[in-house]
């Protein structure tokens, strides 16, 4: 089974493509998902939010949700809103957001693949939020929302992908956040065999982000293989759509912390504490770590400039090694007490695209009391977790910028 193919997209009209243009399902709540879609009929977010065309109060996770998105579809496709392709296509797809430019190719990413390792994951998955990508694929017959991929720096596919994006795109939209979503079928077959033969050629590829997704999709084929007596392995729902990059153009920012009390320090006895593993330096700015190893730290009104001891950072392990778990394993687990951040809710996460700021504001308001700004996870550490067949902490990465929902989707009949 190869590791990746292309496939014929459910994909907007072009004259109502900057309509249906959307944010991923997860990065809005559903009120904000109701306000940016309010007079907007044939937004994606009808589709992969659902909620917001029922009564407020309504259960996010309750069967009419995902039967509103499958009516929905069903409408779309009945206006000619969507449409899909004829034949099988790669896409190239290039984000721009302010002075980055990043540029892959979408495609239909192999199952079997996931499942053996050869596209690797670094993150474990929530139930709920893998249960509820499982019925959102089922109830539309589609994966709708792409799964961001990384390989290691092609120069072939580079070459390739530039050849077809000298040509006029399909799409070139800008979202209401400023980033420029750009899209251009390859449909030469000529093309498409070279860009297969170059994907193919790699040893692996990386989830970046969508491991949720790829995880439910996964299950989907279970499933769909088990019902389908006829089954050969090439039917759609043994891929899960995808958008592959090179890892040197992603755009990583970092994941900070925040904890909504010091169990019990007062905060002389807390820093006191952590000068067993920090350096610690008082800032009269906010701190920004400029290396890996160096950490922030807002308190009670205060930055302070962490450093790792390096003693403390000796070993191979890749998990070990990464910034985020040597603030868990020296810091937040020994003397805050968190264990497990996936599941105590003392713990919080904030991406980076919302500035030390943001961390200002949630401890001044008293909602939380303590906030720690990272250095942003290096892709090569990401891979080599993957490689080591590691799981990474919970909220290592945060990728900016986002890929659209509503560009294209992969339907599974």
């Amino acid at each position: 089974m190869p590791l990746v193919k292309p496939f014929a997209a459910l994909r907007p009209a072009p004259q109502h493509a900057a309509d249906v243009l959307a944010p991923p399902y997860d990065v809005l709540t559903s009120e904000e998902a109701r306000h940016r879609a309010e007079g907007r009929p044939w937004s994606f977010l009808h589709l992969s939010k659902p909620e917001i065309d029922l009564p407020p109060e309504t259960d996010v996770h309750a069967p009419e949700v995902y039967e509103k998105a499958a009516a929905n579809l069903k409408t779309m496709l009945a206006e000619g809103i969507l449409h899909r392709d004829p034949t099988p296509c790669y896409y190239a797809y290039r984000l721009r957001m302010g002075r980055h430019t990043q540029t892959g190719i979408v495609l239909a990413a192999s199952v079997r693949a996931y499942n053996e390792g050869r596209i690797r994951r670094h993150e474990l998955t929530r139930p709920e939020k893998e249960n509820d990508r499982v019925c959102q694929i089922e109830a539309l017959d589609a994966e709708t929302g792409p799964v961001l991929l990384a390989h290691r720096p092609a120069p072939a596919l580079k070459l390739l992908v530039s050849e077809v994006t000298d040509k006029k795109p399909a799409y070139d939209l800008a979202a209401d956040d400023d980033v420029l979503h750009t899209l251009w079928p390859i449909e030469d077959t000529a093309a498409i065999g070279r860009i297969s033969e170059a994907l193919e050629a790699m040893p692996a590829l990386y989830i970046a982000d969508g491991h949720h997704r790829s995880a439910a999709a996964s299950r989907v084929a279970v499933a769909k293989r088990a019902a389908n007596p006829h089954h050969t392995g090439n039917e759609p729902y043994n891929y899960f759509l995808a958008v592959a990059f090179p890892s040197d153009s992603l755009h990583v920012l970092d994941y900070s912390r925040v904890v909504r009390d010091l169990k019990g320090l007062t905060k002389q006895a807390f820093l006191e504490r952590i000068q067993e593993a920090f350096t610690i330096t008082e800032s009269k700015e906010a701190v920004k770590p400029t290396q890996p190893g160096e950490f922030g730290m807002y308190i009670k009104g205060n930055w302070y400039r962490l450093v790792i001891h390096p003693t403390r950072t000796l070993g191979t392990d890749p998990v070990a090694r990464l910034d985020v778990s040597l603030l868990a394993d020296h810091l937040i687990a020994p003397i805050l007490g968190i264990k497990d951040p996936r599941y105590d809710d003392r713990i919080d996460f904030v991406g980076g695209i919302r500035g030390l700021d943001g961390l200002v504001r949630l401890v001044d308001s008293g909602e939380m009391a303590i906030a720690f700004s990272l250095y942003p996870t290096r892709l090569d550490d990401l891979m080599a977790v993957a490689d080591a067949g590691e799981i990474m902490p919970p909220k290592s990465t945060w990728f900016e910028p986002k890929l659209a929902d509503g560009l294209v989707s992969l339907m599974l009949s």
